[in-house]
């Protein structure tokens, strides 16, 4: 795997088409590492979770499970809405773990951020989700924690992301998470 460019595969938690959030994650791409490329898993069109559709999942809930499986890692940038992570994120990480022992999430290495207009970013939205990620048998990233406050300010009109502290930070978590992914790949590796 040292050779090959790792795919990250990058999930934003808002629908909204200008969401600081989605920004973020456009932004991220353009700044990963040369070993690693970040590709873009949309969350419309994902349905309501139904334990009684699980068998039976939509073409939507499909793609996203076989892009999951697919990608070496998952970085998440989610918004805050009331002190936790949006519906629809969760809605998707509910499908994409179901049935019970078939989920596209177990042993996948991970990374979080986000951005918000307030003054404390995403903060409460991101332990929520890492309690989600625990559940799930995910491997969390846990430095640098971005949590990107007042994100008005970080960007320009077009929605490209200008604070420069925050590209660097979003460089040096995308290291870490590719540092990260090797690592937990050479563990594997070694136990089989």
């Amino acid at each position: 795997m040292a050779d090959k460019k790792l795919t990250i595969l990058g999930i934003a938690g808002s629908l909204r088409k200008s969401s600081y959030n989605r920004a973020v994650l456009r932004a991220a791409q353009l700044l990963a590492p040369s070993d690693a490329r970040i590709e873009v898993f949309e969350l419309d069109g994902i349905p309501s979770f139904n334990e009684d559709e699980e068998q039976h999942p939509s073409a939507k809930v499909i793609e996203l499970k076989e892009r999951v499986r697919a990608a070496a890692a998952i970085l998440f940038v989610t918004p805050e809405y009331n002190y936790s992570i949006p519906g629809v994120l969760k809605n998707a990480i509910d499908w994409a773990s179901r049935p019970y022992g078939n989920s596209a999430w177990q042993g996948k290495p991970v990374a979080l951020l986000g951005a918000s207009v307030s003054p404390l970013g995403t903060a409460r939205a991101q332990y929520h989700l890492r309690q989600v990620l625990l559940s799930l048998d995910m491997h969390a990233l846990n430095r640098p924690e971005i949590m990107i406050g007042n994100a008005a300010e970080r960007f320009n009109e077009q929605g490209e992301l200008t604070d420069e502290k925050t590209k660097e930070l979003i460089r040096r978590l995308l290291q870490n998470l590719v540092a990260w992914t090797r690592q937990i790949s050479q563990q594997s590796a070694s136990a089989d």
